[in-house]
């Protein structure tokens, strides 16, 4: 199974919602620590993976914003 870069963002924002739950609730240094420091690896790694991404799309900069057509001042 082939996991895309939205996929390794989800379970990013995933660990930073756990890793601030334990972080309020008085969890020891320890696993807070080390669940930073995994989240950090799993954030470079989100990076990387949404960056070179095979993801083809027809539209251009030309195409404007899906909420503005360019050309149209008001």
């Amino acid at each position: 199974m082939k996991i895309t870069g939205i996929t390794f963002l989800i379970i990013t924002s995933v660990m930073l919602l756990l890793l601030t739950i334990l972080a309020s609730t008085g969890t020891g240094f320890a696993p807070v620590f080390y669940l930073m420091i995994a989240g950090q690896a799993l954030f470079l790694i989100t990076v990387y993976k949404v960056l070179t991404d095979d993801y083809k799309t027809s539209k251009t900069f030309k195409d404007g914003y899906q909420d503005h057509t360019p050309g149209l001042d008001e």
